[in-house]
């Protein structure tokens, strides 16, 4: 059993940073596919960004303003948030799958951003932007 502990939500002005941070405890964190997803009010549950050892990937929406990492020594999956905007508002949600999960389009494979390829999630963190 996974545990995933997610901190670092709050409130911004729009064009500020945020970082969230997911703490956890799987000791097959490292080779394992993870990723951030959110969830606004009425809305749908999105993938935001996802990690696999050596890639990356990100939802269109993010694309140059959020950064994934990882810190495999600390088990610590982390999402920078940069110039956000009010539609960044949401509860955002670290997720773990039990292995690597890919997608390949035309060639090139990814880290899924699928939220059913992920069998562990975190209670989330509030991230609030103000115009």
């Amino acid at each position: 059993q996974v545990q995933l502990v997610e901190s670092g939500g709050g409130s911004v002005q729009a064009g500020e940073s945020l970082n969230v941070s997911c703490q956890a405890s799987a000791d097959t964190y490292g080779r394992n596919t993870m990723g951030w997803f959110r969830q606004a009010p009425g809305k749908e549950r999105e993938g935001v960004a996802s990690i696999s050892p050596g890639n990356t990937r990100y939802a269109d929406g993010v694309k140059g303003r959020f950064i994934i990492s990882r810190d495999n020594a600390k088990r610590i999956l982390y999402l920078q948030m940069n110039s956000l905007k009010p539609e960044d508002t949401a509860m955002y949600y670290c997720a773990a799958a039990s292995g690597l999960r890919t997608e390949c389009r035309g060639g090139s494979c990814f880290p899924s951003l699928k939220g059913t390829d992920f069998d562990y999630w975190g209670q989330g963190t509030q991230v609030t932007v103000s115009s």
